[in-house]
């Protein structure tokens, strides 16, 4: 079958297409003829050798797919441990999850990393309260434009989305966000403050750097700051416990994969998305896919920012 194979760690340039044998499907695992797989930015982590844990050389990156297993059903798959870049793979039964004939492939694959992230931060770790107002940073990218619709959905009194484009802010606002701002590090505090008419009850971060800092000092009494993510690659800076007490602020860190170990955090909210997706309540953008001999072209443009929205191969 054709897959992708990393055998040195790098940028695109190290995604290089390969005929390998076909997975064989384990106990407790299905095969999957995939449709599409989805590409995410830790991506671009892993084929560089900087994601932890560290894939052994070689490896077959994707952690997520779409497609038919043997018995017709359509299904979405994790493949966390990779191997999602190719024809075929074989995934956890468990971890099949029919998806309905109302949402796309793309879709789909849009719910399961950076929908399930946008879901459990604001459920699982900041607690979303009706009424609170909610700051989404990086809020054109994959897991913002998702946060930013259910963070309305949750009951958010208001959506405040930091983007660092025009185009980037009109699109936050198209999908439901109150208000935008710019998304540069420097007056980030006063704009959002001012956008709020004072302190806010949560961020989200997957800024990192200066941005990370400056989410802090926004927070109001008893607001929460969720981490999860560095796309600056900036150190973020040191925390003082005694600085976040005097406003019972928190900050709370995220990964997915361990949150996927407790019952019910995986199939229930997809599912639940699948539905708000089928009603129209929900809407993942969709616009990128590639073919899978072009993924260093997709990876490419996704280091450069020119995607919006989720980015799939097609085998």
């Amino acid at each position: 079958m054709r897959a992708i194979l990393v055998s040195r760690f790098g940028g695109p340039e190290v995604l290089e297409l390969a005929d390998l044998a076909e997975p064989v499907a384990g106990p407790g695992q299905v095969l999957v003829d995939v449709v599409a797989a989805g590409v995410n930015f830790a991506d671009t982590s892993r084929i560089a050798g900087t994601y932890a844990p560290t894939p052994e050389l070689p490896f077959v990156p994707g952690t997520e797919v779409v497609g038919r297993a043997g018995d017709g059903r359509r299904v979405l798959a994790a493949t966390f441990g990779g191997g999602g870049f190719a024809e075929r793979a074989a995934v956890a039964e468990a971890e099949a999850v029919p998806v309905p004939d109302g949402v796309s492939d793309a879709e789909a694959l849009a719910l399961l990393v950076q929908g399930l992230t946008a879901w459990h931060v604001l459920t699982s770790s900041a607690r979303i309260q009706p009424g609170e107002t909610v700051v989404v940073n990086a809020a054109a990218g994959g897991v913002g434009t998702l946060a930013v619709q259910l963070a309305r959905h949750f009951g958010a009194g208001r959506v405040i989305a930091v983007a660092g484009s025009p185009s980037r802010r009109e699109l936050a606002l198209s999908l439901g966000a109150d208000v935008t701002v710019d998304g540069d590090p420097d007056g980030y505090a006063d704009r959002i403050l001012e956008a709020a008419g004072g302190p806010v009850d949560i961020v989200l971060e997957s800024v990192g750097g200066q941005v990370f800092r400056a989410g802090l000092d926004v927070l109001a009494n008893f607001g929460r700051l969720v981490t999860f993510g560095n796309a600056s690659r900036e150190p973020r800076p040191l925390i003082d416990p005694g600085e976040l007490s005097h406003r019972n602020a928190a900050v709370i860190g995220f990964w997915l994969r361990p949150a996927l170990t407790v019952p019910n955090a995986f199939r229930p909210p997809l599912e639940a998305m699948f539905d708000l997706v089928t009603k129209g309540t929900l809407r993942p953008l969709t616009a990128a896919s590639y073919p899978l001999t072009a993924a260093a072209e997709a990876f490419t443009d996704l280091l450069a920012r020119r995607t919006t929205g989720k980015i799939t191969l097609r085998p």
